[in-house]
């Protein structure tokens, strides 16, 4: 029979990634801002630490991998004696416990690649401080919803300016001058091209800087990563252009 003080080998699991196309959309990075301030609470350090390093290794296998327990938990520095009570064994049956991962058989644990935001009554037991942050934080706009705006945004403008006689060129050199990303530039006149030939009933006029289908796949990857990053600003028209078109609207 163990006791606490002898030693036990821990054994590995094979760790797969837990798809969930609601969490997978909506939910958040362990490794993220929202995770360290909200979640680290309820799951305790060694958990969050224990799933941004499952994260890491599954951004690098994504089909899975072999996790040597004894291995995770001297990285974690958390004690391997105790058997089956032993600290990274809880550390497991805590991330299973609040929905980040759960068990198939004896040796396999199903892990999400992103969190769940808290429910209510997670949220209800954090410190008053953060209760009020929280709600604070669920209201902002996120990287992609900005992103996504901001693309629309753009769209908008360059079709407004080829209504209004301008050539592509030119609508493409306005949007850089309100300070859009030439990724999105690029993308709003290539889509404006298209929906004001479709809305004037006539055939898309090719266009040698558009046509190579592979540019246009690498500008819209841009546009996405710069919303990943937050590095997105909303650009606004200079003086005395507001006439020509309201990039408000």
């Amino acid at each position: 029979m163990l006791t606490t003080d002898q030693p036990y080998e821990l054994p590995a699991l094979d760790i797969e990634p837990w798809a969930d196309p609601v969490i997978d959309q909506l939910g958040v990075d362990p490794r993220g801002a929202y995770t360290e301030r909200f979640w680290l609470p309820v799951l305790g350090p060694s958990t969050v630490l224990f799933l941004r390093q499952l994260a890491d290794r599954l951004d690098d296998e994504p089909d899975g991998f072999t996790l040597d327990l004894t291995d995770a938990a001297r990285s974690l520095g958390v004690g391997m004696r105790g058997g089956r009570n032993a600290p990274i064994m809880k550390t497991v049956e805590r991330t299973c416990r609040f929905g980040a991962a759960q068990m198939h058989g004896r040796t396999t644990l199903a892990v999400r690649r992103r969190l769940a935001p808290l429910n209510r009554s997670q949220v209800e037991r954090l410190p008053e401080r953060l209760q009020a942050e929280h709600g604070h934080w669920l209201t902002r706009p996120t990287a992609a919803n900005q992103g996504e705006h901001l693309r629309e945004r753009a769209r908008r403008l360059a079709l407004s300016l080829l209504e209004l006689g301008e050539t592509p060129e030119a609508c493409e050199r306005q949007l850089h001058a309100w300070r859009f990303h030439p990724a999105i530039a690029f993308d709003a006149v290539r889509w404006a091209r298209s929906t004001h030939a479709a809305n004037a009933g006539l055939a898309p006029t090719p266009d040698p800087s558009t046509s190579d289908t592979a540019i246009a796949a690498v500008a819209a990857a841009r546009v996405d990563h710069l919303a990943s990053r937050h590095t997105l600003s909303s650009p606004a028209p200079a003086a005395g252009e507001e006439s020509a078109v309201d990039p408000c609207s």
